[in-house]
């Protein structure tokens, strides 16, 4: 006999021929079989040569779903890449299409987000919206309350579930709150969650593991629907999560304050942004001869503005997970009021610098460095000529609204990192200290 009981970490009962497997994720166990049963807390299996049985902690039988993985082998092989993170990234304009696919209507150039069609109109009524998230996701969060605050006009705060979970937080009437996570299993966004319904309220999730932990426990949500992520660095989930977060943004705006035309505009803009990243991805080996020449530097700044400093964070946060290089994200403008006393000759700084309107203000701080003998790397808006007699690197991603832009903005720098961390000799998917689906606090 062999029994498998879930407390906190996940756990899921692969059902093939004539054999079962217990593991911690469904793509442990693809290569045998696509059948899985997915196990709650306080539940438990007991498997013997006759069959298996499903009850909870207390003895008592549950029947329990058997569902279908929706995602094959071939999709957790490498495929010719080197590592998965670099499958991953370049999976991004595939992963995008897949996962806006069925939402976005381009003849009547309309959303549909079927997950969360019955908390709608509690969403577009709603007062307060919190997003409350770890890591990566956090950054995606981040840029979520710039979108809901400018498009549909709604206060939203971006909190650490970490943070949020040992707190005494304000959750007031109608207040929705919105977990996401790759994952679906994070420790602490799953406490989160059990918090904010403990005081009242609608809780929605957005996460990539179809069955998991907090696809179960959230009120309703949003699937990304990218494929399997195995690297460990996250990638195609934070584009996928920042696409799904500005199509709820875009609908709410829609129904509350966003002419049609508009919302029509926004829509046609967040469906080219595939193809966009494709061109994207062409630079691949001009970011890798960027990464070498910068790779003996053991300190990094990343500095953005508006929309693009949530993707300094999370540029700074890619190059420290793989690389090991020691790295800070910050709000451009915040750089004067301490960290520019950090720069000395030739340190890297990466700026995002494309076309918006502050545009000019990070020029500003572009100088700033440049005058202290700092290295200047930027992402820039294609066609800018002006930003080549400031830049020592010079990465362009195309044009697009800065309500997009993190999506673009994102995969130099996820592509920075990775070329480092190889160049550097570290094992990209299995960066040290580190693990997929963080189930612990």
């Amino acid at each position: 006999m062999l029994i498998g009981a879930k407390k906190g970490s996940p756990l899921i009962l692969g059902v093939g021929n004539n054999e079962y497997i217990l593991a911690s994720d469904a793509a442990a166990i693809v290569e045998h079989t696509t059948r899985a049963i997915y196990l709650a807390d306080n539940e438990m299996v007991t498997i013997e040569p006759g069959g298996f049985h499903t009850k909870t902690i207390d003895n008592v039988t549950i029947t329990k779903d058997l569902r279908q993985i929706e995602f094959s082998l071939e999709q957790i092989e490498l495929g010719g890449f080197s590592h998965h993170m670099l499958k991953e990234i370049f999976e991004q304009p595939d992963a995008l299409t897949t996962c806006m696919g069925g939402r976005i209507d381009r003849r009547k150039n309309s959303i549909k987000l079927g997950g969360i069609a019955s908390h709608l109109r509690e969403l577009t009524r709603t007062r307060q919206i919190i997003i409350t998230a770890c890591g990566t996701a956090f950054h995606a969060g981040l840029v979520a309350e710039f979108l809901f605050e400018q498009l549909a006009r709604i206060p939203t705060e971006t909190e650490y579930a970490s943070e949020f979970r040992y707190r005494n937080p304000i959750i007031g009437d109608r207040t929705v709150v919105i977990a996401i996570s790759q994952s679906g299993e994070t420790a602490d966004t799953l406490a989160a969650i059990e918090q904010a319904k403990e005081r009242g309220a609608a809780v929605l999730g957005i996460v990539n593991v179809v069955g998991s932990s907090i696809a179960r426990t959230t009120d309703a949500g949003i699937y990304l629907h990218v494929g399997p992520e195995i690297g460990v660095a996250s990638t195609k989930a934070f584009t996928a999560q920042v696409a799904v977060l500005s199509m709820v943004a875009i609908e709410l705006g829609r129904r509350r304050h966003i002419g049609s035309h508009e919302a029509d505009r926004l829509i046609r803009e967040l469906s080219a942004t595939p193809d966009k990243i494709r061109r994207i991805l062409e630079q691949s080996d001009h970011i890798r001869e960027i990464a070498a020449a910068n790779i003996d530097h053991d300190n990094w700044l990343f500095l953005g503005r508006g929309f693009n400093y949530p993707v300094a964070l999370e540029g700074a946060l890619k190059l420290k997970e793989i690389s090991y290089i020691h790295a800070e994200g910050l709000p451009a403008a915040e750089m004067k009021h301490g960290p520019i006393a950090l720069i000395a000759d030739e340190m890297p700084a990466v700026f995002i610098a494309t076309a918006g309107p502050q545009y000019d203000k990070i020029m500003g701080n572009i100088e700033e460095v440049r005058a202290r003998g700092g290295k200047i790397i930027v992402v820039a808006t294609e066609g800018d000529r002006n930003i080549r007699q400031y830049a020592d690197h010079l990465i362009t991603v195309p044009e697009a609204p800065e309500f997009f832009q993190p999506m673009l903005t994102v995969v130099p720098l996820q592509l920075l990192a990775y070329h480092a961390a190889v160049l550097r000799g570290h094992d990209v998917d299995k960066p040290r200290n580190l693990a997929k689906s963080v189930t612990v606090e």
